[in-house]
């Protein structure tokens, strides 16, 4: 009844790890060759051993092998479903292990193309009772097919899955109790809850079946030996009450809360090595998503524990080769990197990921309860602000960036003195954080995080000093985008010996995390452009030859894209002021309304918008260049596919923006006709209401190219309205110039 298949050392599963080194490190191109050789014999060998081995060189090869084995998709399924009814239990059990594996190498393909075999062939293997680690590892790839697997594909197997685990739950049950086996009934657990992941609101059809067994499971199971079935069941409770959401699972919240804070209420403390810990600190946070402010009351008695685990300090050494070599058996709680010849410095990593995981959950409280977490703020500002240099784990840092915002907003109930000596202690942290940040992916959650807290915060907020830091920071950041882009493109260009496939793969990783970084610098320009608007163009033009750069004809679209984000917040928040500029920026984004890059024409299409709205009249004629540009792009033939509709409704809504805010020198008897025929807007919800605010305006005036002669165009007002009405594009909110009910009355 125990997990482990075989001693970690044996032959088999360190070929296997092996297999796996070697698909990646070499790459498919290498190796899936000889696994297309091999394989297809070994799974026709008469010795079970040759079948288990095949299929689980296909499991272990697929990460490395992925663009060689996708095309061949079909032939090797065919191969590994074959073996799904094999008369050996362990080649059954491989079997179950590549499907899992496939399932994730290739999601979603895998998913849409295979549902019809995998599921049934998995429900099948599920009643395999006599062969306990089977029906747990058909469970396991269940679990893996529907994490990825589309909402829609897993829905019509819902009622065969529900029915499956439901009797597999209750048998495992039963047997729990009286021979104590619990191997499957933990994967059976997680299986549910995954299932429920996917499936979300329609799992409500299920909830009644399951939850009763599964509270009891969770108030029972108060032995040693059931510490990780019990916290198991408590994730999959959480999930399920997640999926089906609070109208259905807040009458069984309390209940679950207080068997999970049984131990707690009792003045018991759970071991530190206790698995439960870490499955109900992420319980605590999902339930608090599903019941709100709701969760309040129980904050006195989670936030110990979780402080506890997120305030964990871990354990490092300064050891010797001898010594390293000493450690033993506890070698894989322990990460080294040598120092010079002799010396290793070690850190122990067991608890880390709890660590990270509190971490998270603090984020959840602080974003979910707002003002009822204030009492909370200060000691969790204190443990979070020098957790921004914890390079120990780079999820501590990112959930140590997310918070702070979420932490200010809370503090605003205390009043404006007590934020602002929190800010005072966060500001310079925060902006030492984002200068001495090693890692690209947590360097770009702390600029997110310094964007957020200066929209929160407001105009002035980050004084002469913060100002000045923040200049220089982005200034460097646009610097290093600037240099690893040349890096790269001289590597691509022959400059790199080893140059191939590979290398390109790892290059255009390094494009995308290098373009998530700049989104993130222009995030935090947008902060600051939205807050100190004109006050912050002396800083903004100490910027401007780097920011500049980005609208450069040679860079890569990328840059164009954000580029032109940065312009359309100097014209937005601007306004007039920003013609001194436009020397710098107006050729360049007229000529990319019709850029060939969709992401490129929006930011180009919003930005003529913005010159239209708030430019003013010195722009009047740089607005009325940008109307028969947008007229062009709005009339190709595939201005509404799929990839060009937004695009296309950012730039209907710019030509109306011009047309409304700043159209002194445009034809409108010419262009309303044209404007009319492009209508509805279906798509863009934060568009929409521009475009229908003006129809609104025009109808109401009787505006003849709108209504027609003796109103005969009226049937097709009529019919734009109920479409906008019925694509839900606009918003119910009062507090907007145009809502749904303003178009109602109308």
């Amino acid at each position: 009844d125990e997990p482990q298949e075989e001693d970690n050392d044996s032959n088999a599963v360190v070929a296997e790890s092996a297999l796996d080194r070697l698909a990646c490190g070499l790459g498919g191109k290498t190796v899936f060759p000889h696994i297309m050789q091999l394989t297809p014999t070994m799974l026709q060998h008469a010795d079970w051993k040759y079948r288990h081995a095949a299929l689980m060189a296909i499991s272990a090869s697929g990460e490395g092998c992925h663009k060689q084995m996708e095309p061949h998709l079909e032939q090797l399924m065919e191969g590994v479903m074959n073996y799904i009814a094999d008369a050996h239990p362990r080649v059954r059990y491989a079997c179950c292990n590549a499907i899992g594996q496939m399932s994730t190498d290739f999601a979603p393909v895998f998913e849409k193309k295979f549902h019809a075999r995998v599921i049934p062939g998995l429900l099948h293997l599920m009643t395999d009772s006599a062969n306990p680690r089977v029906q747990a590892h058909s469970g396991a790839a269940l679990v893996n097919f529907s994490e990825d697997c589309p909402k829609n594909i897993l829905l019509p197997y819902l009622p065969d899955i529900m029915a499956r685990l439901e009797e597999v739950l209750k048998a495992k049950f039963n047997e729990l109790f009286e021979k104590g086996n619990k191997l499957v009934l933990e994967q059976i657990v997680t299986t549910i809850a995954s299932v429920a992941d996917t499936a979300e609101e329609k799992f409500v059809d299920h909830y009644d079946k399951f939850m009763p067994c599964l509270k009891y499971m969770i108030g029972n199971a108060n032995t040693a030996e059931l510490r990780l079935l019990r916290g198991k069941t408590i994730e999959c409770v959480s999930l399920i009450g997640l999926a089906v959401g609070g109208e259905k699972f807040t009458p069984d919240a309390s209940e679950v809360m207080e068997l999970l804070l049984s131990s707690q209420v009792k003045g018991e403390e759970l071991a530190d090595d206790d698995p439960q810990m870490s499955y109900m600190i992420s319980a605590w946070a999902r339930i608090c998503k599903i019941l709100g402010a709701g969760f309040a009351p129980y904050l006195p008695l989670v936030m110990a524990p979780v402080m506890k685990t997120a305030s964990m300090k871990p354990e490092v050494a300064l050891l010797d080769n001898d010594e390293v070599e000493g450690v033993g058996e506890d070698n894989d709680d322990w990460q080294f990197v040598q120092l010079g010849e002799q010396q290793n410095f070690g850190i122990k990593t067991a608890g880390l990921e709890d660590k990270a995981t509190a971490c998270q959950m603090l984020v959840c409280y602080a974003r979910e309860l707002k003002e009822h977490f204030a009492d909370y703020t200060e000691q969790v500002v204190r443990l979070m602000v020098p957790m921004l240099k914890f390079y120990f784990h780079d999820g501590v840092r990112t959930a140590a960036a997310e918070s702070l915002p979420f932490l200010l907003e809370c503090a605003k109930i205390k009043g404006p003195q007590y934020l602002q000596e929190m800010w005072a202690f966060i500001l310079p942290e925060l902006l030492k954080a984002v200068e001495a940040e090693p890692e690209n992916d947590v360097l770009a959650e702390l600029l997110a995080s310094l964007a957020r807290c200066v929209e929160l915060l407001g105009a002035g907020c980050l004084g002469e000093p913060g100002m000045e830091e923040t200049v220089k920071l982005l200034d460097k950041t646009l610097d290093q985008h600037y240099t690893r882009q040349t890096e790269r493109q001289g590597k691509r260009q022959g400059g790199e010996e080893d140059y191939d496939e590979g290398v390109e793969e790892q290059l255009e990783d390094e494009d995308d995390e290098d373009v998530y970084i700049l989104s993130k610098v222009g995030d935090v320009m947008h902060s600051v452009f939205s807050q100190y608007r004109e006050a912050w163009l002396p800083q903004f033009e100490r910027l401007l030859p780097k920011v500049s750069m980005l609208l450069e004809p040679n860079r890569p679209w990328s840059d164009l894209q954000w580029g032109l984000c940065i312009f359309d917040d100097l014209i937005e928040y601007t306004g007039p002021m920003c013609q001194k500029y436009e020397g710098i920026f107006l050729a360049r984004l007229l000529s990319c309304v019709s850029s060939p890059q969709p992401e490129v024409r929006q930011a180009a299409a919003y930005g003529c918008g913005v010159l239209g709205q708030f430019g003013g009249a010195g722009l009047a004629a740089a607005a009325a260049q940008a109307v028969p540009l947008m007229c062009e792009v709005i009339q190709q033939q595939d201005s509404r596919a799929v990839e060009n509709i937004n695009p296309t409704e950012n730039a209907i809504s710019a030509v109306t923006k011009i047309l409304q805010f700043n159209g002194s020198q445009v034809n409108l008897d010419q262009i309303l006709p044209m404007w009319f025929s492009w209508l509805p807007v279906t798509e863009d919800v934060d568009e929409a209401p521009f475009v229908y605010s003006f129809l609104a305006d025009l109808v109401e005036a009787n505006n003849p190219h709108i209504l027609g002669a003796n109103n005969s165009s009226l049937p097709r007002v009529v019919a734009i309205i109920a479409e906008a009405l019925a694509c839900e594009v606009l918003p119910d909110r009062k507090s907007t110039r145009l809502n749904s009910s303003h178009l109602c009355n109308l």
